[in-house]
C-alpha cells in the first residue's frame, strides 16, 4: 500500500518547502495540497494558491509524486487548468497526479458571484469538465461547445510529459461520479460521506469503505474495466480523528483498507489547532514507524497500477 500526505496550503514559503522536502524524506510516495480560494474554518486564516505553490514544490523535490486534491469546477476552468497542469508537469518531470472532484456549495461555489448549483447540476458540471479536461491533455487543439464549458481552438503545447496525459484521480461518492472515475480516472478517491463529512462514527467507517468499494466495482462493470487497474485512495484522516496518534492504529486501519482493495492511503499532516489539530512530532514518529509495514501490505485489487505513486496512466 502506498501512503500520500496533505499538507494545507497555509505555510510561508520557507516554512512550506521544508515541510514537502521532509514529506518526500519521511518516504511519503505522494503528497498533496487542497485547491480551494477559502475553506471551512481557516477563512480568514493564510491560505496560498494551490497551482504556484504546487510549482514551487516541484522545483524544490525530485521522486515524490504532487498534486491538487482535488481541483473542481467551482472556480476552475478545464481550458485555464489543463495549461497549468501541464506547466506543473513538464515542472516536476512527470510526478504530477491531478485529484479533481465536483465541488460542493462552499465559499469557492459563492466567490465568484455565479449560481449555486445544486447537486445534480454540479454532477452534470463535473462530468463536462471531466470529458473536456481529458481531451484538452490528450490533444494539441480542441473545440468544445457544451452546457458549461466552451473551447475555441484551445492549445495544449506540447503536451504533458506522462502520456497520453497526467492521471486523473477522481473523488466520487455517488454512482455518476463513480463512472466518471472508471471510465476517466487512474484512480478514485474517497473521504466518506460526501453527505456528512467527517461525520460518521468510527464503527461506521469500513462498512461504509466496503459499501463504496462494491460500487465503484459495479461502476467498472457497466463501463467495461477490469476493476483491478483502478487504484483507490482513502483519505484516512477525514474519516478517523486521531488515526496517526499511533502506530499500531494506523497500521491495523490500513490492513483493513488494503483488504477492501485500497491501494493508496493518505494522511493529513497536523496542525497546531482547529481542524487536523495534532503534534507534528508524535505524526512524524508514528508515520516512521508504520510506513516501512504499510509497505508490505498487498490490496486484494492489486492491478500494480501505481498511477498515484509513479507510474504513467494506461
Amino acid at each position: 500500500m502506498r501512503t500520500g500526505v496533505v499538507i494545507l496550503p497555509e505555510h510561508p514559503w520557507p516554512q512550506a518547502r521544508e515541510i514537502w522536502q521532509g514529506a518526500e524524506e519521511a518516504g511519503f510516495d505522494h503528497a498533496w495540497t487542497y485547491d480551494h480560494l477559502t475553506w471551512r474554518s481557516l477563512r480568514d486564516a493564510p491560505w496560498f494558491g494551490s497551482v504556484p505553490l504546487l510549482a514551487a514544490v516541484a522545483a524544490v523535490t525530485r521522486r515524490i509524486r504532487i498534486g491538487p486534491l482535488v481541483a473542481t469546477p467551482n472556480f476552475r476552468h478545464p481550458v485555464v487548468l489543463a495549461k497549468e497542469l501541464m506547466t506543473l508537469d513538464h515542472i516536476a518531470g512527470g510526478r504530477i497526479t491531478a485529484g479533481i472532484g465536483a465541488g460542493a456549495d462552499g465559499f469557492d461555489a459563492q466567490a465568484l458571484g455565479g449560481p449555486v448549483l445544486p447537486p445534480r447540476e454540479r454532477t452534470g458540471r463535473f462530468e463536462e469538465f471531466v470529458d473536456l479536461l481529458d481531451r484538452l491533455l490528450r490533444q494539441q487543439a480542441t473545440d468544445h461547445d457544451g452546457a458549461y464549458y466552451a473551447a475555441r481552438e484551445a492549445r495544449t503545447v506540447p503536451g504533458c510529459i506522462q502520456q497520453p496525459r497526467i492521471p486523473f484521480a477522481v473523488a466520487a461518492t455517488g454512482p455518476r461520479g463513480m463512472h466518471l472515475a472508471a471510465r476517466h480516472g487512474q484512480a478514485w478517491i474517497t473521504a466518506g460521506d460526501a453527505a456528512r463529512p467527517g461525520e460518521l462514527p468510527a464503527s461506521g467507517v469500513l462498512p461504509l469503505l466496503a459499501r463504496q468499494t462494491r460500487a465503484l466495482d459495479e461502476a467498472c462493470a457497466r463501463a467495461g474495466r477490469d476493476p483491478a487497474t483502478l487504484d483507490r485512495i482513502v483519505l484516512g484522516s477525514r474519516l478517523l480523528p486521531g488515526l496517526t496518534d499511533s502506530a499500531d492504529r494506523l497500521t491495523a486501519f490500513a490492513a483493513d483498507c488494503a483488504a477492501l482493495g485500497f491501494t493508496d492511503l493518505v494522511l493529513h499532516r497536523p496542525r497546531p489547532s482547529g481542524v487536523f489539530a495534532g503534534q507534528a512530532g508524535t505524526f512524524d514518529a508514528v508515520v516512521a514507524a508504520a510506513l516501512p509495514h504499510l509497505a508490505r501490505l498487498r490490496p486484494a485489487h492489486d492491478g500494480n497500477g501505481g498511477t498515484a505513486g509513479g507510474d504513467a496512466p494506461r
